[in-house]
């Protein structure tokens, strides 16, 4: 039976307590049992065990991560569990440290991945969808998505997974559609599960 760890990386504030984060978590749960997947989950806000996640990682096939953009990043529990997790299990667990040899020191930065799995990563933002990719928006000036995510992808790469494309959630503050995300959701993970 294939595995999924699905992680819930919202950190809860007053005006964002996390509804759609945690309405999309329900949603990868049900559509991954639903395909006979065995389904483990962490809601970092609540939080973990380092040695207990390694081995919910290491016997995922999938790993799924649920995120807002916090501030053009992770939040920084998130970053807190990855510290914490990647780096307990960065000798010979999740990776052999950075994948460079004493015989070649300059070679393979970053290769070190002992893991064969994949991993999602799926966003809810503030920011329209026309922000990105598009170089007349002043802010992002032609940025997409995944370079905003480029450090995470970068983690998980670390570590072995492959990427999966990223599910974005846009405007979901000022201008939701909550109905239309849910749809394109399901889409999103029937294309690639």
């Amino acid at each position: 039976m294939k595995k999924v760890l699905i992680i819930n990386a919202h950190l809860p504030y007053s005006y964002s307590p996390g509804q759609l984060n945690a309405t999309l978590v329900e949603r990868a749960e049900a559509y991954f049992r639903g395909k006979g997947y065995e389904v483990e989950k962490t809601i970092v806000a609540e939080g973990y065990d380092v040695a207990i996640e390694i081995e919910k990682i290491r016997s995922a096939d999938v790993v799924f991560l649920q995120m807002p953009l916090n501030w053009m990043g992770m939040p920084w529990t998130f970053k807190k569990y990855t510290d914490e997790v990647w780096s307990a299990g960065m000798f010979g667990i999740l990776s052999n440290t950075d994948g460079r040899s004493s015989a070649a020191p300059k070679d393979n930065y970053g290769m070190g991945g002992l893991l064969k799995g994949r991993y999602m990563l799926s966003v809810t933002a503030n920011a329209p969808a026309e922000a990105f990719n598009d170089p007349a928006q002043a802010y992002f000036a032609g940025r997409s998505e995944d370079d905003l995510t480029w450090p995470i992808d970068l983690n998980f790469k670390w570590i072995g997974l492959e990427k999966v494309p990223s599910f974005w959630a846009y405007d979901v503050m000022k201008n939701p559609q909550i109905e239309n995300d849910l749809v394109r959701f399901d889409a999103h993970l029937s294309t690639h599960f």
